[in-house]
């Protein structure tokens, strides 16, 4: 057994010193304000109208509403204003125009089949986009996508489109032994493939769009809702005691996650709508 040095039990006592101050002073500051650290009730906040009922409206209702205004409003005036040399409103939308079509839609799906999906794959991107970007905008603070619904609702669009493409396009028959017999499998395989390319149609891929969504819009309000709480707590609510200190930690962290969560909010649509390409890519393909 490995003996401990000192700079161990140091850090020990340190470490163990720092977490008494820190819990001593929430409870001290408690009935003022406090610590209040994210949980998962901040993605269920209270009713505003209908409460218990399917018509229920609270914030990340309202926050959808004004994101969807907001994103309608932006490509309205792009549309009124366009010009033959566009200024830099008029070319940050259609550079984002010309990206989906480009880099995802024709990358993927070919010119002929992008222009068939092209609406689609569009408005999946702007839509996400528009709604993970909430959770960075002051007086929102909460990503519209951060609860299932809207996931939820853009991941069985994809699937009801990967399904409609396939069968149209082979038939019902065709569509299930391409996907479910791939060719060049010893039969024996087939026990063991074609269960899990059946649970893939119809679970793992809107599953996994809708999963990989919501957990990093939940992850990144979390991040955010930790290092901002803390800043309050060690700057404003400790204020004249020794945990001010911790807030010149934590604050630029707050930016930094920010930061990130700008770049996390474009990847994830990004990657929604790169995959529902790839997804009814698949569809088409005589073989895959």
């Amino acid at each position: 057994m490995t003996r401990a040095g000192p700079n161990d039990h140091l850090g020990v006592l340190l470490s163990t010193h720092a977490t008494s101050v820190i819990l001593a002073a929430t409870e001290g500051h408690e009935g003022e304000g406090g610590f209040h650290p994210p949980s998962i009730s901040d993605f269920f906040p209270p009713a505003i109208l209908f409460e218990d009922t399917i018509f229920q409206i609270d914030r990340i209702w309202i926050i959808r509403i004004v994101a969807t205004l907001v994103l309608l409003s932006v490509f309205v005036i792009a549309a009124r204003r366009a010009k033959v040399v566009p200024g830099r409103f008029q070319t940050a939308v259609e550079y984002l125009l010309s990206f989906v079509r480009v880099q995802i839609g024709e990358e993927i799906l070919g010119k002929d089949n992008a222009k068939r999906f092209l609406p689609m794959l569009t408005t999946i991107f702007f839509t996400i986009l528009a709604f993970n970007l909430t959770s960075v905008i002051p007086g929102l603070n909460l990503a519209a996508t951060s609860r299932i619904g809207v996931p939820l609702l853009l991941a069985l669009w994809v699937f009801v489109t990967y399904w409609a493409v396939g069968i149209r396009r082979h038939g019902l028959g065709g569509y299930l032994k391409s996907n479910l017999f791939p060719p060049g499998v010893p039969w024996p395989i087939y026990f063991i493939l074609t269960p899990i390319e059946l649970l893939q149609l119809l679970i793992i891929r809107p599953g996994s769009l809708m999963v990989r969504l919501v957990a990093n819009m939940v992850a990144g309000h979390i991040m955010l809702v930790l290092c901002f709480a803390a800043t309050q707590f060690f700057v404003v609510d400790s204020a004249g005691s020794g945990l001010m200190i911790f807030g010149a930690l934590t604050l630029p962290a707050g930016i930094f996650v920010t930061l990130f969560e700008l770049l996390v909010a474009f990847l994830q649509a990004y990657i929604f709508a790169l995959l529902a390409a790839v997804y009814i890519s698949m569809s088409l393909e005589e073989e895959h």
